[in-house]
C-alpha cells in the first residue's frame, strides 16, 4: 500500500510545516502518483480534473526549485482562463508562505498590459498566466524567461479548444530547451499527444481520471420537448430547489438565454460566458462561490477553474456530444464525501447521445418523470448579499480589516460574516441578507484601515 504522508516526500521542513498548517495531511492520488517524479525533475504528462489536487502537485515542484535570491522568472504556469489563473496564482501564494519573499505576477487579459509590464520590472520569480497576454509580453520584452526551469500547462484540454495551440508553442520558444515540462489535462482529445510530443522529453505519463460513475452522485434523466427546455429547467429548480447548482449549456447564447428566463421567474440565477468583461466575470464568479447567487449558468469552457467544494447539483440543459465531458460535468457535485445531484434534460432526437454517455459509463441511467414533480414551489432565493468595496491589495486592505469592520465596529455577529475575497482595486464581502442594509450604511458611513471608501451592492 503506497505510503501517502507527505513526510515521505524530499521536501524542505518548511514546506512540510506549513502543509500541516494548511490542512494537507495526505497526499490524493494525483499527487501520490505525480509528486516523486516532480520532484525528481522528470517531464509529466497527466490526466487529472478539477479538485483532484493538481495545483499543488505542480505547486510543490516549482516551489522546490525556486531559488529565492535570484530575482528572475524561474516557473510559469499557462491556464486557459483568468478565473483559473486567479484559483492557481492564490493556491501558489498559499504554499510559498514557508518562503521568505516570493514574488509571484498573474498576466492575464482584462487588466491593462502596462501595469503588469511596471510589475515585471521589479522581478518575478513565478509567472502566472493565460498564453495571449504572456504571449504578448514576451514579444515586447517586459518578459524575460532566460532562467525558467519549470513550465506548466494547466488545463491543456480547453487550451487546445480555446485556440491557443500556436499561443503556446510561440511563447515557448522563448524558454529555455533545458527545463522541466507538466503537462496537466482532464480529458486527452486528438492534439495532446502532439502538444506533449513537441514540448516535452520522454515524460512520465500519469492518470487519475474520475471514474465513470460515482455512489456519492444520484444521476436522473429527464425528457422534455425542445421548446419546453426552459420550462423543464425551471420545474427542476423548483422541485429540488439545490442549495447551489450549475447549468451547463453547450453555448454562451443559450447561457444568456437561460439565465435571463430563470432571473423573469425568481431565481437568482447569473450568466458567465465570454462576452462578459473581465471584472463582471469576476463578480458572477464571486458572488457564486460566496453564496450571493445560488444559480451559475455556464459553458464548459467558462466553467473551467471553478472550484466549489459542496456543489449541491449540476443540471445539463444541454446533453453534451462527449461522454467523458458529461462525466467531468457530473463530477464537481458529490465531492468530499457529500450527496450530489446530477440531472439531465434531453429531447427524443438526443436519444443516441444519452446512448453514448451511458455505454461509456458502464451503467444506465434512472428516467425521471417532470409531471412527478412540483414546479410550482417558490424559487429558493440565496442567503447571503454580495457587497463591493472599492479598495483591495493596492490599497493595503486585508480581510481581516473588512471582518473587523463590520464585527467589531458595526457589532455584526461573526457567523453573519460570509467569503471575503480581495483583488487588485476591488475587495467584496459576502454578509447574511438579514444584515445587509446594516452592513452596507456602516461601510459606506464608516472607515476602513482609517480611510473612507465607496461600498456599494452587487445584484
Amino acid at each position: 500500500m503506497t505510503n501517502t504522508d507527505f513526510s515521505t516526500l524530499p521536501l524542505g521542513s518548511a514546506l512540510l510545516d506549513n502543509l500541516a498548517t494548511l490542512g494537507y495531511t495526505r497526499m490524493t492520488p494525483i499527487q501520490a502518483q505525480g509528486l516523486p517524479a516532480v520532484l525528481a525533475g522528470e517531464d509529466v504528462i497527466a490526466q487529472a480534473s478539477t479538485g483532484s489536487g493538481k495545483t499543488l502537485t505542480f505547486g510543490l515542484g516549482l516551489l522546490s526549485r525556486l531559488d529565492v535570491s535570484l530575482n528572475r522568472v524561474q516557473a510559469m504556469v499557462l491556464c486557459p482562463t483568468r478565473e483559473l489563473a486567479d484559483q492557481v496564482a492564490r493556491e501558489l501564494r498559499k504554499l510559498a508562505r514557508a518562503m521568505a519573499n516570493v514574488k509571484l505576477v498573474s498576466l492575464c487579459g482584462g487588466s491593462p498590459t502596462a501595469a503588469q509590464t511596471a510589475t515585471l520590472a521589479f522581478g518575478a520569480h513565478i509567472v502566472v498566466g493565460t498564453p495571449g497576454r504572456v504571449l504578448k509580453h514576451l514579444q515586447q520584452g517586459s518578459l524575460n524567461l532566460d532562467a525558467l526551469n519549470t513550465l506548466v500547462l494547466d488545463e491543456a484540454d480547453r487550451m487546445l479548444d480555446m485556440g491557443f495551440a500556436d499561443d503556446i508553442r510561440k511563447a515557448v520558444a522563448f524558454t529555455p530547451a533545458a527545463r522541466q515540462t507538466l503537462l496537466f489535462s482532464a480529458t486527452y482529445p486528438d492534439g495532446i499527444a502532439e502538444l506533449s510530443q513537441g514540448l516535452q522529453r520522454q515524460p512520465h505519463t500519469i492518470s487519475v481520471a474520475e471514474e465513470p460513475s460515482s455512489d456519492n452522485i444520484v444521476e436522473l434523466l429527464f425528457e422534455t420537448r425542445p421548446d419546453q427546455r426552459k420550462t423543464a429547467l425551471a420545474t427542476l429548480l423548483a422541485h429540488y430547489a439545490p442549495a447551489s447548482a450549475v447549468v451547463f449549456c453547450n453555448t454562451k447564447r443559450a447561457c444568456q438565454e437561460v439565465a435571463d428566463h430563470l432571473g423573469t421567474l425568481g431565481f437568482a440565477a447569473l450568466a458567465l460566458n465570454g462576452d462578459l468583461e473581465q471584472r463582471e466575470r469576476d463578480q458572477v464568479l464571486i458572488r457564486f462561490a460566496n453564496g450571493s447567487a445560488n444559480i451559475l449558468v455556464a459553458t464548459d469552457v467558462a466553467a473551467r477553474g471553478l472550484d466549489i467544494k459542496e456543489l449541491a447539483a449540476v443540471i445539463n440543459y444541454d446533453i453534451t456530444q462527449d461522454p467523458e465531458v458529461h462525466v467531468h460535468r457530473i463530477g464537481r457535485t458529490g465531492r468530499a464525501g457529500q450527496q450530489g445531484l446530477a440531472l439531465s434534460l434531453y429531447s427524443p432526437q438526443e436519444a443516441f447521445r444519452v446512448n453514448m454517455i451511458e455505454e461509456y459509463q458502464q451503467a444506465p441511467m434512472a428516467q425521471g418523470s417532470l409531471a412527478a414533480l412540483n414546479g410550482q414551489a417558490a424559487p429558493r432565493q440565496p442567503e447571503m448579499v454580495t457587497l463591493n468595496i472599492a479598495g483591495g491589495r493596492k490599497s493595503k486592505i486585508r480581510a481581516g480589516d473588512i471582518l473587523g469592520a463590520l464585527t467589531r465596529d458595526a457589532g455584526l455577529a461573526g457567523n453573519l460574516v460570509g467569503k471575503i475575497d480581495i483583488a487588485e482595486m476591488q475587495s467584496y464581502v459576502a454578509v447574511h441578507k438579514d444584515v445587509a442594509r446594516q452592513a452596507l450604511r456602516h461601510l459606506q458611513q464608516g472607515k476602513i484601515k482609517g480611510r473612507s471608501v465607496r461600498v456599494s451592492r452587487l445584484g
